[in-house]
């Protein structure tokens, strides 16, 4: 029988649908054509092509030969160097398009992803990331910074080259707004973290872990939105990721490293995409609230019914899911 399952932190319903259940090898994604070469003359991101992107903000190098580049999106959403401005005309509510729209070119390497990067590079760019983050919170017109990866033509993304991209908005969004809201509930009814009490009893049950580090623990949530939906919790509560330390840094690169190569070895490389959930660098010392990264494979298709209904239907048992990903051998780290 089909199941209703609710995720308590998105406070979305979800269809655990044991009719159009597939088991996890039967969801890997078809063998797509990946590129060959290291390089590739039109690629605005390799080596050698600097010129073609919009002058970078920082780099990381690797003795004279740069590693890892930020730099500003070509196409940037919104604009840095827009006046911050808002307007109001009865119910018409607009603001001026200011912001920050950042890519983060992660390596040199053309046809290469973080799950085969060294996991000290992976560490590299987790720092890049903490940095920009930092740094564009310390505008006070910045509302909310989000870090994401979309990873394949299924995930939103036009450029193999392996990159990362990173926004500042001038507002709060809506889901993030609901999700502090839901946590301050949970938090005023229980005295609890919503997200430490949800990492409790899955690192109790045990059955939904698919890797678990010193400082992280990855698992598919009860009633996750969707096939291989994997939450990445750091183990000690921080309201933000402005807060990790050198040490859970070097713990997190691993973690998120082992996931997506199990995903790779253990789905044919399917897209995806990833994102970092967090709050305001000033709201690290929230009891309420916890950062995490969320990793969303683009498996299945969301249609008319989760558009008109909001809700989602999810055609693999998390549990089955779990499973599977733990038992896929990856070559040595």
């Amino acid at each position: 029988m089909p199941e209703l399952r609710l995720n308590l932190i998105t406070k979305e319903w979800v269809i655990i649908s044991t009719a159009r259940a597939k088991r996890p090898e039967e969801l890997k994604s078809r063998q797509r054509k990946r590129a060959h070469s290291e390089y590739s003359a039109t690629c605005p991101f390799c080596p050698g092509n600097e010129a073609k992107t919009p002058g970078e903000i920082f780099r990381i190098s690797d003795g004279d030969k740069w590693k890892i580049r930020l730099i500003p999106n070509k196409f940037a959403a919104l604009n840095r160097d827009a006046e911050s401005k808002r307007f109001n005309d009865g119910l018409k509510h607009v603001m001026s398009g200011f912001g920050v729209h950042d890519v983060l070119i992660e390596s040199r390497q053309h046809n290469t992803t973080t799950a085969l990067l060294p996991p000290e590079h992976v560490a590299e760019i987790i720092r890049a990331y903490k940095t920009r983050f930092v740094e564009l919170h310390a505008d006070h017109k910045i509302g909310h910074v989000i870090i994401f990866k979309n990873h394949g033509e299924g995930a939103g993304t036009s450029i193999e080259h392996p990159h990362s991209q990173i926004i500042g908005t001038p507002v709060t969004p809506f889901q993030i707004r609901r999700r502090i809201e839901e946590s301050i509930s949970f938090f005023d009814i229980s005295g609890e973290c919503l997200v430490c009490r949800i990492m409790a009893e899955e690192r109790n049950d045990g059955i939904r872990i698919v890797h678990e580090t010193e400082h992280f623990i990855a698992f598919i949530p009860y009633a996750a939105l969707s096939a291989f939906h994997t939450w990445i919790f750091p183990k000690r509560h921080s309201g933000s990721f402005s807060e990790i330390t050198e040490e859970e840094i070097r713990d997190l690169a691993l973690n998120l490293k082992t996931v997506l190569s199990k995903l790779y070895y253990g789905l044919n490389d399917p897209d995806f995409n990833y994102v970092v959930r967090s709050n305001r660098p000033r709201d690290a010392g929230s009891a309420f609230f916890h950062w995490y990264i969320s990793i969303v494979p683009r498996i299945s298709t969301a249609a008319g019914f989760e558009m008109g209904s909001g809700m989602f239907i999810n055609p693999a048992l998390p549990e089955e899911s779990a499973q599977f990903l733990r038992s896929v051998e990856i070559p040595s780290l």
